[in-house]
């Protein structure tokens, strides 16, 4: 009787509202027809009773885990962890998050990238103050500091002059709001692998908007967002057309900054937004970056990542705990909202 292949085994731990989106049926199937079973954490219990695992994937803050985990992998030094705890909190503030796209170096072309111009407020009086702006002009976008994934961190304002500043809260990011053409492009990486799809997002706010709006308009994304009052029929039709029609950033420019943040954090699993600069053109700005993004809105996303999980498993079984970086692509969609 022929010997059976190997199963490996993926363990999971993550919040019941990303596992009821990640977590999908398709998913589960996907990776069973590659020999690989989706095994949830019961973080109920101590992860060293856990197992056997070949690798664990994670999405979770606190330091109860992190103590776990580094317990878990001292005793288990051959399980993959994806990815490193020290590595992911890089990307909970929304200063650090983009230090790395300072330290990016991208071969010379006809595309430039970088991040926007931005400030943070700890102090709630320095949002008195009419020069707290530092060299900023309105309209800015204020974010929380923080960035953890919960709904507070997602919670953002349109800021169109210092009235509206005075209703904020700090900690507090001030951030420049380039006009990038109402379309925001969200580049997910797995891995070696790059999916670049378009967004609608805020529209451009042009000196007469500017100076007849209120002092903020809150919304809780970037992307999806107008920021206004919710469109009409036909208006909605117009921004979709809009966005179907915008233009991809080249795929290999793309690409190499993906490929460079990958390196620079050392993460596996995340995705970036960047914005087109409406008055360059060819200038890109990175403006934000999050760790293990809603992969259930990226096309194929059930290949995608039984592929990374296919390869994590298979290295390690070979004796290879590091991934190179090789070949990506970007593939443009916008279907997904």
């Amino acid at each position: 009787m022929a010997e059976q292949p190997r199963r490996f085994t993926v363990g999971y731990a993550l919040a019941p509202k990303k596992v009821s989106s990640f977590i999908q049926p398709s998913l589960v199937d996907h990776a069973k027809q590659r020999g690989i079973d989706l095994v949830r954490i019961d973080l109920d219990k101590s992860l060293i009773e856990q197992g056997p695992f070949d690798c664990i994937i994670h999405k979770m803050n606190d330091e109860d885990w992190k103590k776990q985990l580094e317990e878990f992998s001292t005793k288990n030094p051959n399980v993959v962890i994806i990815d490193p705890p020290d590595a992911i909190e890089r990307l909970h503030s929304r200063i650090s998050m983009l230090e790395v796209v300072k330290e990016l170096k991208i071969p010379d072309g006809t595309e430039s990238f970088g991040i926007p111009k931005q400030i943070v407020i700890y102090d709630p009086e320095s949002l008195l103050d009419s020069k707290v702006l530092d060299g900023l002009s309105f309209p800015v976008i204020a974010k929380p500091l923080v960035a953890d994934g919960s709904a507070k961190s997602h919670k953002m304002s349109l800021v169109f002059n210092g009235e509206g500043l005075k209703k904020l809260t700090t900690p507090i990011v001030l951030q420049e709001f380039v006009n990038h053409g109402g379309v925001i492009f969200k580049v997910y990486v797995v891995g070696d692998h790059v999916t670049c799809v378009k967004r609608r997002s805020l529209p451009d706010v042009s000196a007469e908007k500017l100076g007849t709006s209120e002092g903020l308009l809150t919304f809780s994304q970037i992307s999806n967002s107008t920021a206004t009052q919710e469109p009409g029929e036909n208006d909605y039709e117009d921004i979709m057309n809009h966005v179907e029609e915008a233009e991809m950033p080249p795929l290999n420019f793309v690409n190499e900054i993906a490929i460079g943040l990958r390196k620079g954090m050392g993460l596996n699993l995340f995705n970036f937004d960047v914005i087109r600069d409406a008055k360059l053109g060819n200038r890109y700005l990175v403006i934000d970056i999050n760790y293990f993004p809603g992969y259930a809105k990226m096309p194929s996303y059930e290949t995608v990542l039984t592929d990374f999980f296919w390869d994590i498993v298979h290295r390690k079984s070979l004796g290879m705990k590091d991934f190179e970086q090789s070949g990506s692509d970007c593939r443009k969609s916008d279907k997904e909202a």
